[in-house]
């Protein structure tokens, strides 16, 4: 992580300090990991609102890489966010869901108490690229009922840029899509060398994850695969795409998240049993995570635990 400077008269009720965050490369997937670029979390901040994973993958040309194929998996505690920039992802799950994830569309599935899906790029695929994004479920909805749910946002244009909201409200759009914690989730390109202004809610805190181009945001340059933190307080943030290409960004937003999570594997708890129970009964085919149709294999193991105790994760205290 590193430290941007504050905007030049900041906005809100104070200036938009920028932390910037950088990339570790990651295997996905068991034994046919695709390798994912991930930001949250990390030592220096484990969530931005509930938004607590963030991969970022591709392009990647699925001739060389084989593509994504990840078999049957169990989730509990989040909501998973799925965005695609390029190509297409078959995903089923225990509810018997059975969709197609394609550039543009959201697809967002809950695994409250538990449930279980697959997630495989399709023969139509060439390029895979896109994010896959985790959402924590508060305490009081944590063991919620699986659910799942597709929307395709209507892009907007504004002077400098195009945004496409898939969840809050953001330009002058709002997503219809449900959440348990207000968050904010939209792709915005900007044009080559153009500046944006976007208004923000001064009660959410932000990150902006970068795609494609060198963005400039609040006065930290970021580079692609980097996201730019700012904290709540801020209710406008200025973009400058410093390309001379149009630049892909993700912004994220949410109020802060006050709890701690413990995080293992697909797995959120409150505790370390939280965490043990759940590998235990995915291990024992438990009706807790139900069966995935569809998928031609055997269904994906849990990982050992490892020999102490997984620990909780929150946000390190504000210097």
């Amino acid at each position: 992580m590193r430290c941007g400077a504050p905007a030049d008269g900041g906005h809100g009720t104070e200036a938009a300090q920028v932390d910037v965050l950088t990339p570790r490369d990651v295997p996905l997937g068991g034994p046919r990991a695709m390798t994912v670029r991930r930001t949250l979390p990390q030592r220096a901040r484990s969530l931005i609102g509930a938004w607590c994973f963030a991969d970022h993958y591709g392009p990647d040309d699925i001739a060389a890489t084989g593509g994504m194929d990840v078999a049957p998996h169990p989730h509990t505690g989040l909501q998973t966010v799925s965005w695609l920039f390029s190509g297409e992802i078959e995903h089923r799950d225990s509810m018997g869901s059975h969709a197609f994830v394609r550039p543009g569309e959201l697809n967002l599935m809950t695994g409250g108490h538990g449930i279980s899906h697959s997630e495989v790029s399709t023969p139509r695929t060439t390029v895979l690229h896109g994010v896959q994004l985790w959402v924590a479920l508060p305490e009081g909805h944590r063991h919620a009922d699986r659910d799942f749910q597709h929307y395709v946002p209507e892009p907007v244009r504004i002077d400098g840029a195009e945004v496409r909201v898939f969840l809050g409200s953001l330009a002058g759009d709002e997503s219809p899509v449900r959440t348990f914690t207000p968050l904010l989730g939209a792709e915005i390109v900007v044009e080559p060398r153009a500046t944006i202004r976007l208004a923000l809610d001064p009660a959410f805190e932000h990150g902006l994850l970068v795609d494609h181009g060198n963005v400039r945001m609040a006065g930290a340059l970021l580079a692609p695969a980097e996201l730019g933190f700012v904290h709540a307080g801020v209710d406008a943030l200025t973009l400058t795409n410093e390309s001379d290409d149009p630049a892909r960004t993700v912004l994220l937003g949410g109020t802060p998240f006050e709890e701690e999570i413990v995080m293992w594997w697909n797995f959120i708890g409150r505790s370390h049993e939280d965490i043990v129970r759940a590998r235990e009964e995915w291990q024992n085919s438990s009706d807790r995570f139900g069966t995935v149709q569809g998928y031609a294999g055997d269904r994906l193991p849990a990982p050992a635990l490892p020999n102490a105790t997984i620990t909780p994760r929150r946000n390190p205290s504000r210097r």
